[in-house]
């Protein structure tokens, strides 16, 4: 699935917010993905796959979240009167030419129009009221062929996230997709200009350039000037909030050190190395008859417990149920005693993806 390099759906609110941001991000090396972005891209593709080419529920895993899916899609249509498509592609055309995203279900119901964003992930709640992801891609589909006609002649849109396990609907009006639609030209058309402002803000939360960004740097700067101690107590929501800033700010310049380390880019006095590993069940079945041996019952050991758990339960077991294994790389200044990682298998394996299959 493509998105805008310019602004999509889910950086509408941070452009419109933060013109400056656009040509911060373009300047930050590509983050990789995550398990929970693929898996939030395996379950879009199981609900369009349901919706749209007939397969089952039963195909797929995660069947909790797709029924809870699907049962909110019943209740929003009880009556099966809503004609939609699913999974398509919408732009601005020449309006804002390279401003495009892809909207998960589009439809109609008489005359109010759907407009509906699947969201997978387990993380912060979203709504729809107000919520400049499902607006982009309202206005984008009023100025796309393939889907104008679940817009024309509305009275009403409807916009609605489905959330396992909530869902969240608001009812809005043409005329407020008209202005969001304004609001989001002039920001992308101040985004250009040299001096585009930045600001922080809530809109900064998922922002891959938040690590470099002046905004934030020079905020923390002024911050950590301040003595602890001598902070006011009317004040002290400030300090808190400056808080929560520099801990997510450090969580993005580790990331992204971590990025540039794995794309060969050295950072001096840092290196990349393998997390501390953990032990997990070398050989289960042998675990279980040892563990069942000392009068413990290994099913409730074992698939509820670590073996690091485990031990603290039954005492200590033999090394040869264990094996140790890293979970992952992350950073480490030059002084820690762990080798840094060869990136070698990552570069064939990147290699190989750029080969066309003839």
């Amino acid at each position: 699935m493509s998105h805008s390099n310019i602004v999509g759906g889910s950086t509408a609110k941070r452009l419109i917010n933060c013109p400056g941001s656009r040509a911060l991000v373009d300047k930050v090396p590509p983050r990789p993905s995550t398990s929970y972005a693929e898996e939030g891209t395996r379950l879009h593709n199981a609900m369009h796959a349901i919706l749209s080419l007939d397969a089952k529920v039963e195909d797929f895993d995660n069947h909790e979240k797709l029924q809870f899916a699907l049962g909110a899609l019943n209740e929003i249509d009880p009556n099966r009167e809503l004609e939609f498509q699913t999974e398509l592609t919408v732009h601005y055309g020449g309006f804002l030419a390279g401003v495009f995203g892809s909207v998960d279900l589009i439809g109609r119901i008489g005359r109010r129009a759907v407009v509906l964003d699947w969201k997978f992930g387990d993380g912060v709640a979203v709504d729809a009221e107000e919520n400049d992801q499902l607006l982009f891609y309202t206005a984008a589909a009023m100025r796309t062929p393939e889907a104008r006609w679940a817009l024309e002649g509305v009275d009403e849109i409807e916009l609605i996230i489905v959330q396992p396990p909530r869902v969240s609907r608001w009812l809005t009006t043409p005329g407020r997709v008209k202005a969001f639609e304004r609001t989001l030209y002039d920001a992308v058309q101040t985004s250009f200009r040299p001096d585009a402002p930045l600001n922080h803000g809530d809109h900064c939360r998922w922002c891959p350039a938040k690590p470099t960004c002046p905004a934030i740097t020079g905020q923390l700067e002024r911050a950590i000037a301040t003595k602890v101690k001598a902070i006011d107590p009317e004040k002290m929501n400030y300090a808190l909030a400056m808080a929560l800033l520099a801990e997510e700010w450090a969580k993005g310049v580790r990331e992204l050190a971590q990025t540039m380390l794995e794309n060969k880019a050295p950072i001096d006095g840092w290196k990349l190395v393998p997390k501390r590993p953990t032990r997990q069940w070398a050989d289960e079945a042998k675990a279980r008859a040892a563990i069942a041996e000392m009068g413990f019952n290994p099913e409730d050991l074992m698939v509820m417990k670590s073996p690091a758990q485990a031990e603290k339960i039954c005492g200590k077991l033999p090394k040869e149920l264990f094996v140790s294994i890293s979970t992952g790389n992350t950073i480490a200044p030059e002084s820690d005693p762990r080798p840094a990682v060869s990136t070698l298998g990552s570069d064939i394996r990147r290699a190989f993806s750029k080969l066309e299959v003839k």
